[in-house]
């Protein structure tokens, strides 16, 4: 079974309905592809440090890609899917905008479920992206949560 991996990192929105059918074009036997899972991310307004106007993100040019391509060919190898697909949006972002798509086909929904939150644990620890956030009271850095790091490392033990 060959190996198709969407990664795109960009300013402009993405379109969900294209890359989900995309996930289902994903590979010679189109017709063995029997489940999608994808996960939608969203600039969220209330956050830690308050109500956030603004998100930025910035990341590390090529290097991004080349780190979100080796976590989408790990989950090939961890889990039997067809195709893999993940879109992260880099600028300028306001509450309830879309910031990331990850999508995974696979012949069956655990499989499909399993790489799609393996992805989503990988790109939150280890994509080179840094986030300020803006809010009436100032800017900060964000940091990445413990909690994100632990749901990475479970994945060891599986």
């Amino acid at each position: 079974m060959g190996q198709h991996i969407l990664v795109k990192v960009q300013e402009k929105n993405f379109d969900v309905k294209t890359l989900i059918e995309n996930l289902t074009k994903s590979s010679e036997q189109e017709n063995e592809i029997g489940a999608i899972a994808t996960f939608i991310g969203r600039v969220r307004r209330n956050q830690e440090a308050g109500l956030v106007d603004e998100l930025f993100l910035e990341h590390y040019p090529v290097m991004t890609e080349k780190k979100i391509e080796k976590i989408a060919h790990d989950a090939f190898e961890k889990f039997q899917i067809n195709g893999c697909t993940v879109v992260h949006r880099i600028g300028n972002l306001t509450p309830g905008e879309l910031i990331v798509f990850v999508g995974v086909s696979s012949r069956h929904r655990k499989e499909a479920f399993e790489a799609c939150s393996y992805v989503m644990d990988f790109l939150k620890t280890e994509a080179p992206f840094w986030k300020k956030e803006t809010s009436a009271g100032g800017e900060r850095w964000v940091k990445t949560r413990e909690e994100d790091y632990i749901a990475r490392d479970k994945w060891s033990e599986k």
